[in-house]
């Protein structure tokens, strides 16, 4: 239940009764903004479970490390950095563990969110799960890329310091992501249209969101030393 005592607080001055003491401040915070965070995670990781236990880390980190945060950026983007290090590191160790193929009915159903599977129309459920299950094919730091900038709308500058990479280095992300994932997406741009899948062809013809990257060539996606753990940082 939302906490009256709360509403005009602000996130930043949250983290700071936290950090003082007061018992409910760190649970509005997580009120706020737990939904982006699972949807960044589910969509990173592709697994219920793994992104639950990811974003459990998260904010047991965020909990202990709130003393750190300095304020160099907006309390959400450090809640979303925190995340996001939490799914690398958990897509990293499991990066050796094969799973089911992606096109494997029953783990494409624990892909779906809450609401989606009784509210959504068919069409878009199935629209949802082949995104997906493309989107589980990408290097891990190539989906958590494409999945703030495309499908949560960040802007490049956020998703940039929320990933603590270079903006071109995000652009270069997105756009190896996106031309790996527009042949195995075709079919579903030219009869459905619109959506996630839209908006990643709009960013790639356009340059709506994301240009074709132009900066420093991304040597990092392979590389797990190109993502600093979470914590703390801000």
């Amino acid at each position: 239940m939302d906490d009256a005592r709360f509403a005009d607080t602000s996130d930043q001055d949250l983290l700071a009764q936290h950090v003082a003491g007061e018992p409910d401040a760190f649970g509005e915070l997580v009120r706020r903004h737990r939904d982006r965070l699972w949807a960044v995670a589910l969509r990173t990781l592709g697994d219920r479970e793994e992104a639950a236990d990811a974003v459990q880390d998260a904010l047991v980190s965020a909990f202990r490390a709130a003393h750190t945060f300095r304020g160099q950026s907006a309390v959400t983007t450090w809640l979303h950095r925190i995340t996001v290090n939490a799914c690398l590191d958990r897509a990293r160790k499991a990066a050796s563990r094969k799973t089911a193929p992606v096109d494997d009915a029953e783990r494409l159903d624990q892909l779906m969110e809450p609401h989606e599977s009784a509210e959504a129309p068919a069409e878009r459920q199935d629209l949802h799960r082949e995104l997906l299950a493309a989107l589980s094919t990408l290097p891990a730091e190539q989906r958590a890329a494409l999945v703030l900038v495309d499908m949560q709308a960040y802007p490049v500058a956020e998703a940039a310091r929320i990933l603590e990479v270079p903006t071109g280095t995000v652009k270069s992300r997105c756009a190896r992501g996106r031309a790996r994932l527009l042949p195995l997406l075709s079919h579903l741009r030219s009869t459905r249209g619109g959506g996630e899948v839209g908006s990643m062809e709009r960013n790639r013809t356009q340059g709506a969101s994301v240009p074709p990257a132009s900066g420093p060539r991304d040597a990092g996606d392979g590389d797990p030393a190109a993502m600093k753990g979470g914590g703390g940082l801000a």
